[in-house]
């Protein structure tokens, strides 16, 4: 059984990540990319689909860990009767294919067991292992081969890899897993302490260059750390979660994977990186994205690999029983090939706030702009599926319909070089208005108070928030003031909203999942640009405290089983740390700063 979600820690290195239970099991890793098929996945089934577990065989009577100093690397003290030890744990950045696993004697003598079990393709596929000498063995199968080197003999047991060991005061062991193409020579093991040494480095280097956030500084920089692990380096792309499948509630059907790069991220993370002055993330991300949607804009996606890819095909994995037995467990993402109205309007949010927060115009972004533009302006008034990628088929959503004129009102800010610029970008205003109008003819309840879900719809939804955010409305405009009431008073759950009421609104999933916490970020953001100082920051408050010790947040929270849900960590959930914490600390926040683009 896989530990809860919150017991995990993370590991990464800018191409791939690990997930590491309490008890010192590695019960999730891809290698050699965030979306190649695990090689560990006990966290989606048992141990039987792959797991390392490394820690001591005797009763343990403490154990704590922590990340060492604004670092990656994790550090884990184990206490038993018979002596103290500890562990580190870290995959090396000059060594893009490894774990290492280091266990140091810190007092008395600690008898240690290490227990892996290798399975490629997702826990499906047994490899043949083979000793090259008396402390290094290889395992392959197929394309994919491992290689352990450690300094303690190990030996097999029912197709596990086993070692049992003591390490007393000053002794060291060292464990060295690492990946490489099954056809090519085996290649040496790293230096492991010129590897730790310039891990540590590397993140600290990183991590020092963020700004003071007040009180919330530790939290930023620690969601800045969890942001660049989940950036695929050779890219620029950040994958939305490094899991697969976690459940959005236990036992259902609501399992996704995010191992991709959405676009609709693109505007809040890069106002995450610009507004802390990581200016090089930025530039990255924005590369990606121009990279990605370069192409004929009807076939524009709502998401993409790590690399720009476009196939994501869906497909499950029936062999594995599932996050605490939660399937499908699925492979690929079906809703790359959905219509989502909204990215349009994210992709021009990014590229206006890109220019305001001081990096450099590009001629592709207007040419994209060009290219693109016309395309939105002969579909925003067709249904589609939403940000939510509802599977029940598409509606006229509100916010789809916000953020495409969201795309014009951007564009038309942008469009001023040329006389052909401003006059195409009166023309962009134009349309922007007419939305503007059907919006807030059609998309009121019945009464006309407020904002729902969908055009004659009756539901609300916590994406109306971002109207105020992007400045489609003001903030203190009465039916914007309206709806938010109905959104707390209909969608919060122990004070943490629900994206949607999904017992009544049909998205063609069986209903039920924990609160979505961007969206109480957003609650939290809303607040600030109505001058509820107070009440942002006891929302954020309680948000923060849902972090687990390591400061990690998954996509959603069950409040009434007290447990993290959805893939882990999600890079929706710390772009809003970051970004709630800067509204709540700049006087001139980003969030008021966005909305005044509208």
């Amino acid at each position: 059984m896989p530990a809860h979600i919150e017991d995990y820690a993370l590991l990464g290195n800018c191409r791939s990540a690990a997930l590491i239970s309490r008890d010192g099991s590695l019960d999730w890793l891809c290698l050699p990319r965030f979306d190649a098929p695990a090689v560990f996945a006990a966290l989606l089934g048992n141990e039987e689909n792959g797991r390392w577990r490394l820690a001591p065989s005797d009763p343990v009577e403490h154990s704590s860990r922590s990340y060492l100093d604004d670092t990656l690397v994790l550090e884990t003290l184990w206490v038993t009767a018979s002596g103290r030890a500890r562990v580190l744990d870290f995959m090396p950045l000059d060594d893009v294919n490894s774990v290492v696993r280091i266990v140091e004697g810190l007092s008395g003598e600690t008898c240690f067991e290490m227990d892996l079990v290798m399975r490629f393709d997702y826990g499906r596929s047994v490899p043949w292992v083979e000793k090259l000498d008396p402390l290094t063995l290889s395992a392959v199968a197929g394309p994919d081969r491992l290689i352990l080197c450690s300094s303690v003999p190990s030996h097999a047991r029912d197709h596990h890899t086993v070692a049992r060991f003591r390490v007393g005061v000053g002794e060291r062991h060292v464990f060295s897993l690492r990946h490489q193409p099954s056809h090519l020579p085996v290649q040496p093991d790293c230096d492991i302490d010129q590897a730790l040494a310039h891990t540590i480095d590397h993140w600290q280097a990183f991590a020092a260059r963020c700004p003071d956030v007040g009180p919330y500084t530790d939290l930023v920089r620690r969601s800045l750390l969890t942001l660049k692990a989940m950036t695929y380096a050779p890219t620029g792309g950040i994958v939305a979660a490094v899991t697969t499948s976690l459940p959005e509630r236990v036992g259902g059907e609501r399992n996704w994977d995010y191992r991709f790069c959405w676009l609709r991220d693109a505007t809040m993370t890069l106002l995450a990186f610009m507004n802390l002055g990581y200016f090089d993330e930025a530039q990255a991300w924005r590369e990606w994205l121009l990279r990605s949607v370069a192409g004929n804009p009807e076939q524009m996606q709502i998401m993409y690999g790590l690399a720009g890819e476009r196939d994501l095909q869906e497909y499950t994995l029936p062999w594995l029983a599932g996050y605490e037995h939660s399937q499908p467990v699925r492979v690929g993402n079906a809703a790359s090939q959905q219509r989502q109205l909204d990215i349009y309007g994210e992709l021009a949010d990014a590229m206006t706030q890109a220019i305001k927060g001081g990096l450099p115009r590009l001629p592709r972004s207007a040419a994209i702009a060009r290219l693109i533009l016309p395309y939105v302006e002969s579909i925003w008034r067709e249904p589609d599926e939403g940000l939510w990628e509802v599977r029940g088929g598409r509606q006229h959503f509100v916010h789809s319909k916000v953020m495409a004129w969201v795309a014009f009102d951007r564009a038309a800010g942008l469009a001023d070089t040329t006389e052909e610029d401003r006059e195409r970008g009166r023309h962009y205003r134009q349309v922007a208005d007419e939305i503007h109008r059907e919006v807030c003819a059609q998309g009121l309840d019945a009464s006309g108070a407020f904002f729902v879900q969908a055009y004659g719809s009756s539901e609300l939804d916590a994406s109306l928030l971002q109207i105020a955010l992007t400045g489609f409305l003001p903030a203190q405009d009465p039916r914007f003031l309206r709806t938010l009431e109905q959104i707390e008073q209909r969608l919060l759950k122990n004070g943490l909203l629900l994206r949607y009421d999904s017992d009544s609104c049909s998205d063609g999933l069986t209903p039920g999942e924990g609160t979505f916490l961007v969206c109480s970020f957003w609650l939290a953001d809303v607040y600030v640009l109505l001058g509820r100082q107070q009440q942002a920051q006891a929302l954020y408050e309680m948000l923060t405290g849902l972090c687990n010790d390591l400061g990690l947040l998954a996509e959603q929270y069950d409040p009434a089983g007290q447990r993290m849900l959805g893939n882990y960590p999600q890079a929706f959930s710390h772009i809003g740390i970051i970004n709630t914490a800067l509204n709540l600390h700049r006087a001139q926040c980003p969030a008021r700063d966005r909305a005044s683009s509208g």
